[in-house]
């Protein structure tokens, strides 16, 4: 309810506040009217005066407008919180390992993937971001959420999977796992645009043809594939969370022929192919990612201006105004606690009025002592003492 500019918005069921309000009021209206006028004798009626009714009348009506919450609205455009959901699908592969990334080509393939997961978060904060990965497996390992360091804390604690637990690798391993979060993201926020980011080398090493993903292009509203590594390929170390990675030795592809009596160790190769045909599928760009580097041109497509423009986040928030209110409700408060100590103070001082005769005289109380300290119930009609009369026969 608004009236002149000031938006009602009730702290309880406005029948409620009508409910204890209503019956209030009247009764202090009532007894206001009634306080002035004379009793059936003509004296004035007993009880507390007219204006100690209106004041009470006066805070019932404070109580109420308190009640009713008069607000002023006021409507902002909320910043923190971005129309978008992002959707990290990260390959943890052994190949992940590879030393091919970087300025000198000697970091692992993994560094450039923690890397881009941060900076792609800061490019768009406020958004809702989940994390698909997938190796032998594929997990959904954090759901949509709006907080941004629980993705930067995941990607940078997060480890490829035990190599002797490897199965190989295919890339349509995460498939369920993003059809199912892009069809919950459309159900739940049907106007919100949709980034896959699909961070992996391409590599295919399992038995089989990877399955298409172009089903899920319709969900997707933009994002890349990013593909890490070299074509000259890189080494790559085994991986065991009980053994110091600077103790760990490399992978040994024991498919080629030794060199000289020595095993050789297993390189693995960017599929440019592989991933070029996977951001088809999705209809997204490729991009290879070599080092470190801005992704803001990867998001450059998405204008926080654009996704706004139908007035989704503008938020109107309420700002109560009682506090004029509340106050005078106070001021009537503490007037009336001081004019009910005065009342009761009153009454229990009261003054002590001597009884009349019926001659209209003072009489004395039966148990005031006359002067010579003697009781003047204790004396005879003749002025004696009683105890000194004489009883004759």
């Amino acid at each position: 309810m608004t009236l002149g500019g000031v938006t009602l918005q009730p702290l309880v069921p406005v029948w409620a506040l009508a409910l204890l309000v209503l019956p209030l009021l009247g009764l202090a209206v009532w007894q206001a009217v009634v306080a002035g006028r004379p009793g059936p004798d003509g004296a004035p009626r007993p009880g507390a005066p007219r204006g100690a009714w209106l004041r009470r009348a006066g805070a019932v009506v404070l109580l109420g407008i308190i009640g009713l919450a008069p607000s002023v609205a006021s409507t902002d455009r909320d910043t923190s919180v971005a129309n978008v959901d992002m959707f990290f699908v990260v390959d943890r592969t052994g190949s992940m390992a590879a030393e091919d990334y970087g300025p000198d080509g000697g970091q692992e393939r993994l560094d450039g993937v923690r890397a881009d997961i941060t900076s792609l978060t800061e490019s768009i904060p406020g958004a809702r971001y989940s994390i698909i990965s997938f190796d032998s497996q594929a997990s959904r390992q954090l759901p949509l959420t709006t907080d941004a360091r629980a993705i930067t804390s995941w990607a940078d604690t997060f480890h490829r999977e035990i190599t002797r637990y490897s199965q190989g690798s295919l890339t349509d391993r995460p498939l369920d796992e993003l059809r199912s979060a892009l069809q919950g993201s459309a159900e739940q926020h049907p106007a919100n645009v949709r980034l896959v980011f699909f961070l992996t080398d391409g590599e295919q090493t399992a038995e089989g043809d990877p399955r298409s993903f172009a089903e899920l292009a319709p969900l997707v509203d933009g994002g890349a594939v990013l593909g890490y590594g070299t074509a000259e390929g890189g080494r790559m170390k085994e991986y065991d969370p009980d053994v110091d990675p600077e103790d760990a030795e490399y992978i040994i592809d024991w498919s080629q022929p030794s060199d000289d009596g020595e095993p050789v160790e297993a390189l693995s190769v960017l599929d440019e192919e592989s991933l070029t045909t996977l951001a088809d599928q999705l209809g997204v760009p490729y991009v290879h990612r070599q080092e470190p580097s801005e992704t803001a041109s990867l998001v450059a497509g998405v204008d926080p201006q654009q996704v706004a423009a139908d007035g989704r986040r503008d938020v109107t928030a309420y700002r109560p105004v009682v506090w004029p209110f509340a106050l005078a409700l106070v001021a009537l408060l503490g007037l009336e606690a001081w004019f009910w100590s005065r009342s009761a103070s009153r009454s229990l001082v009261r003054p002590t009025t001597p009884r009349r005769s019926a001659t209209g005289g003072a009489t004395p109380d039966a148990g005031a002592r006359e002067p010579g300290g003697q009781r003047g119930g204790d004396r005879s009609p003749s002025g004696a003492p009683a105890q000194d009369r004489v009883v004759r026969r």
